[in-house]
């Protein structure tokens, strides 16, 4: 027997508004009954598990232990452009001048996450 894994949990200050980044990040909906104030949300993703956020008193104190790493469709500049704008905040640069490496940014509540190269960035580095 195994288990299966059912979602990935994010503690958080603002549950439905940190779904509501988090669903603009991924173009993946929020669950259809999660409403403003709601102490627990989702995001629908496409695939595998379902990103979920809890609403906790405790405010975030240390560097994440689990982290997301996205993969965009675009390049990884790109996509660290649009998720700035979005309202994520640069916490690290990993990124090497061949073009590999990753950015590491931080959602509203401050959870770092992993921009690896896209499609686009992993052609360059191969040519």
């Amino acid at each position: 027997m195994v288990s299966v894994l059912q979602n990935v949990a994010i503690d958080c200050a603002d549950a439905y508004e940190l779904a509501r980044f988090w669903s603009r990040v991924t173009g993946r909906p929020l669950h259809p009954e999660d409403k403003p104030g709601a102490r627990e949300t989702q995001v629908l993703l496409a695939e595998g598990p379902a990103l979920y956020f809890n609403q906790v008193p405790e405010a975030k104190t240390t560097k994440n232990r689990l982290h997301l790493c996205l993969r965009p469709e675009t390049s990884r500049e790109q996509e660290v452009e649009r998720l700035l704008g979005l309202g994520a905040t640069f916490v690290a640069d990993h990124r090497n001048p061949d073009g590999s490496g990753w950015a590491v940014l931080a959602d509203p509540e401050g959870n770092e996450f992993c921009v690896l190269g896209g499609e686009s960035d992993r052609t360059a580095v191969n040519s």
